[in-house]
Order: C-alpha cells, then structure tokens, then sequence
C-alpha cells in the first residue's frame, strides 16, 4: 500500500494530521493507498506558501509565466502515458478515457499560454484636459480549488492553468478517491520551471474545504462538485468576501426529433449516456423522444444496445466503460434504480447483478435503462451518475423543450434533428448553459467557457476560455494628468465630460 503525501512549497509533506481514508483500485476493489486528510493547520501552511510565492511569480513577465506552462506541456507529454494508466488504475475509467482525460485538460493549458494576450489593458488618449485613462489587468492574488473525482486530470489543469498564466498562486484540493494525478501534475510543474509555492496541494475531506474557504489569504475559490455542495461552498466562500465559481450536478437531456437520423442518434446517444460509467458532469443522463413512432424505433434500436456494452477492467482496451469510483457510489447507484422501477417506470435493461470474471470484488455496473419515466420521479429530478439512462417521452417539440426549461438543473442539453429552423429555435429558447445541435456531449473548446446554468452553476464567470481569465483577475482603472505647470485653483465640482 502506498502512502500519499501533500505538495506544499515544491516538497512532498506528509500527513500530520492522524486522519487518513483509503484509495482503492475500483477494477479490483483492492485498497492501494492511505491518503492523508489534511488538518486546517497543513491548510494554512499550504496557504501561507502560496502567499510567499505570488509576488515575486506576479512580477514575472506574462511571456516568461507562460513559457513554463509550454514546458509543462513537454513534461506531461513524456509521462503521458504512465499518467494514463495511473488515473485509469485510480479512476476506474478505461485507458482510453483517461488519455482523453489528460489531453482535454491540456487544452486549456494551451489556451493558457495565450494569457499574455488576455492581460493587455486598454487605453484611451488625451481625455479631457490632457486627462488619459487606462486599465490594467492584475491577479487576485492566491486562489483555490476543489475538484471531484470523475476527472482527476483535466478540471485541476482547467483550473490551476489560467490561474497560474495570470500571476496567481493557488492551492488544490483533489477528491481523496484519485489523488496521485494531481500531486504528479505539480511536480511537473516544479519541473517545468515554477517557483516553489506556486503550486500547491493537499488532500482532504469537508475539513480542508473549510478551511480554504474561512482563510482570509484565498481571494478566488473554484469549486466542482454536486449541486447540494457547491451551494454550500458558494455560499460560505461568498460569506468571507471570495470570488467564487461552483459548478453543480447535471441532468442533461438529449432532445430527439422525429427527422434525426436514428442511427446515428442512438450511436451518440450510447457514448454520451454510458460512457465513463455515466460519471461525467455532462453525460446525457435524460433521452427524449419526440413523438410515439420516434419513442417506440428509439428503445428498440436502443435496448439491444444497452444490453450488448462491454463492461471491463480499466485495463481492457475493448471495454466500453469500467467500474465505478467505490463500493459506496455503486450501492447508491443501485438504489436509484430500484427507486425507478418502485416509482412505475419500466427497466428494460437491469445490469445490477454484473459481475466480471477474475474482478468479482470490483465495483462494477453493467448498463440499466429505464422506460416510461415520468417528471415527477426521483429518477428523473435527481442526478445519478452511473450508467442509468432514463427515457421520458414526449408528445411534441414543445413539449420536449419544455421539459430541459423546467428542471432545476441547466448545465447541457442537445437535440438531433435535420430542421435547420427547429434547432436555431431550439438554440434561441432553451434554458441551458451548454447545447449541442447533433452534438450530445456539447463541452466547448478551450477557447470557450463552460459553465452551466440554474441549479448547476453558482457564480458569474465560467471555466476556462475568457471567463477564467476574468476569473481569476482584477480589474484597476487609472486616471492620469500631467499638469503643464501652473495652480489651476480648487474644484468642488464632480468632473464632468
């Protein structure tokens, strides 16, 4: 069994605090780590380094700041793969995912490298009486994240990435369940070229959380998580005077208009609904049909499908999905799918009792589909996060559009169809931060930002794309004159234009 450690000033620290949880390797459901929770103390110190660290990395030139993110680049690229079966072994997610995974957080740090760019000011020549006025673009200061575990790579990169690229200093904190990701992504970035305390992370439960959001050194707090927590985190974080983003749980609908090209749709729809086990904040968890015929060709095309998924090891390269993150998540899993059927909808596909040959003690799910499912069920209203597709049919478009309006969660939505004026209506009208045209996962590049909206979202400015940069900036405005010579005499009135 391995024991992790905390990353605080360019140095593996470990646990002080007696507080310890175990990390397992879901494919087997072996224990393979102890990992250390951090008290509030390694919390402050994890802090108090960061805040060491960030003037001096603030008075770096932009370009230099970003040179060290392209090395970076270079250094995960040369681990890439030993990173992939790392996160797959903690994860649970297959080898193939998990390089996805890696690469779509090194995206954003691409974009990152473009911060030089995004910090330029504006400038406005000869004002009023030789007056200028111009803005700058300054970092917060140290900011902080918390990230889950269904992508261990990607959203601490989406994170500390435009953070860093501005001038901040930051301090994560990853789930406890995959935690070896991104203490490697830190040494990385020691490697890379950033100053000690730059960089920093701790592991934790609720405590740490606390922590990080009472100390008054964390100026900005990015948070992912479910909608119960991310709540509760906006709220005590805008509490003590942060800049706070929390991203919140999903129940992501996949419109499917009588014209879509069924074939293709079910394909889009089988990936996005099962792939990663379903533990992806934009897994399309909701299909809906758009009328009887549209219902009735769906499940038929759709249940042999579900029933015929490649359930493996994370190390199975023909896997469709692994196994999910603990024993724990799975029995929650599978009372949400008696809970279906308990509430009258009809489960066509039960993979509850899947067991994998050689893997009996791993947590693993074959695919479920439940029919029939109505607005009013649990099933419908609450995130699951598990390879569970629910399918509530509707009678018509508006319908349909009405139902992606009206629930509480707004994070994505898609719809399949071949009518052009029914998917820019579409586009116009839903009530949804993310949406995909015969797109079902519809998560923007890079260079756009992400960021759901209602229940989902806590906060003004999304992840990565702009809005990071906004994010994790301020904004100071200067006011200059320069007097030709000579006393002009008092003013007592506001200045005017």
């Amino acid at each position: 069994m391995q024991d992790l450690f905390h990353f605080i000033g360019g140095q593996r620290v470990f646990g002080a605090s007696n507080r310890s949880c175990d990390g397992y390797e879901p494919m087997s459901g072996a224990t393979i780590s102890r990992v250390p929770l951090a008290s509030r103390a390694e919390v402050a110190a994890a802090v108090a380094s960061a805040e060491a660290a960030q003037p001096a990395w603030a008075a770096v030139s932009p370009q230099r700041r970003s040179r060290v993110l392209i090395k970076f680049l270079d250094c995960v690229t040369r681990e890439f793969e030993a990173l992939a079966h790392l996160l797959a072994r903690e994860h649970g997610k297959t080898l193939s995912d998990a390089r996805g995974d890696i690469q779509r957080g090194l995206e954003v740090v691409e974009f990152a490298i473009g911060a030089p760019h995004f910090l330029k000011g504006a400038f406005s020549d000869g004002g009023e009486r030789g007056v200028d006025v111009y803005s700058l673009r300054q970092p917060v200061g140290v900011a902080a994240g918390v990230t889950p575990f269904n992508f261990p790579a990607m959203l601490p990169m989406w994170m500390f990435a435009p953070a860093i690229a501005c001038g901040n200093a930051f301090v994560l904190k990853p789930s406890e369940r995959d935690a070896s990701v991104p203490l490697r992504l830190a040494e990385l970035m020691i490697e890379a070229g950033l100053p000690e305390g730059v960089l920093n992370v701790v592991n934790g439960d609720k405590e740490a959380v606390d922590a990080l959001l009472d100390h008054a050194g964390v100026k900005a707090f990015s948070f992912v998580g479910s909608t119960a927590v991310a709540e509760y985190v906006y709220a005590r974080g805008a509490a003590s005077g942060k800049r706070m983003q929390c991203f919140g749980g999903a129940k992501n609908h996949m419109i499917m208009m009588p014209d879509a090209d069924l074939d293709s749709t079910v394909d889009a729809l089988v990936g996005a609904a099962y792939g990663a086990a379903g533990e992806r904040c934009m897994a399309i968890s909701v299909a809906v049909p758009v009328g009887k015929a549209t219902a009735e060709a769906l499940i038929e095309r759709l249940a042999p499908r579900v029933k015929a998924l490649r359930i493996g090891a994370s190390t199975d390269t023909q896997a469709d999905f692994g196994p999910l993150i603990t024993q724990a998540h799975l029995e929650r899993v599978r009372h949400y799918i008696g809970l279906g059927e308990e509430e009258g909808a009809s489960l066509l596909v039960d993979g509850r009792d899947f067991k994998l040959a050689g893997y009996e003690q791993g947590f693993y799910l074959g695919g479920c589909l439940l029919d029939r499912v109505t607005r009013d069920m649990r099933v419908y209203r609450e995130e699951i996060f598990g390879p569970v597709l629910t399918v509530l049919r509707a009678a018509d478009y508006s319908e349909a559009l009405a139902l992606a309006n009206e629930h509480e969660y707004g994070n994505g939505v898609a719809i399949f169809t071949r009518d052009g004026g029914v998917a820019r209506d579409f586009v116009s009208k839903v009530r949804v931060g993310m949406v995909g045209v015969n797109v079902p996962i519809p998560t923007p590049l890079a260079h756009y930002s992400f960021g759901g909206w209602k229940r989902s979202f806590f906060g003004d400015l999304g992840q990565h794309g702009p809005d990071a940069m906004r994010f994790f900036t301020k904004t100071k405005t200067v006011t200059s004159r320069w007097p030709a010579g000579g006393a002009e005499g008092a003013s007592f009135v506001i200045p005017t234009q």
